[in-house]
């Protein structure tokens, strides 16, 4: 994959608890050692603050600043307002630089996705008649018509992927 080209962005969409997580920590190193550079987006359904109260960058978003840049030699972090609930798409040039953005959340978007789907903790995967499904990460032997992967398979769920993109 060439990072030249707009970053892949692909959904890791389940239910709550199913370990999307978890599947994003197993998956990751695996796509970083095909040498890819991965971006994550997290998708919050409620406020949230990364900032802490009291310190200067909190000072300058409270002082009125629209977006706030701190930044050291280890990392950067961005603080900025919001006036809707930002699409993947519109949040990836936040993440310019990656090859493929991992996005947990916006199960609803039409972007590819890859569902983790746990039997016995949820009824049913949330995907099931969704067209942009290009894998079931699961324990349970239900036939959607995409490839199946186990749950601690990342090797093979990374490859799928760089396979599903490629060609």
């Amino acid at each position: 994959m060439n990072n030249k080209q707009k970053p892949i962005l692909l959904i890791i969409a389940g239910r709550s608890g199913s370990g999307k997580t978890t599947l994003l920590e197993g998956l990751i190193p695996e796509l970083k050692n095909k040498g890819l550079k991965i971006g994550t987006i997290k998708h919050h359904h409620a406020e949230f603050d990364i900032d802490i109260p009291g310190k200067d960058s909190w000072r300058h978003k409270k002082a009125g600043a629209e977006k706030t840049i701190v930044s050291s030699p280890n990392r950067i972090g961005i603080v900025m307002d919001a006036d809707h609930d930002h699409r993947p798409e519109e949040l990836a040039p936040f993440l310019s630089g990656v090859d493929i953005i991992l996005v947990e959340g916006y199960k609803g978007e039409n972007l590819p996705k890859v569902e983790i789907f746990r039997k016995g903790v949820h009824e049913g995967p949330l995907c099931i008649k969704d067209k942009n499904l290009i894998a079931l990460v699961t324990d349970s032997d239900l036939d959607l018509d995409v490839p199946r992967v186990e749950l601690d398979d990342m090797k093979g769920l990374a490859e799928l992927i760089l396979k599903h993109f490629s060609g």
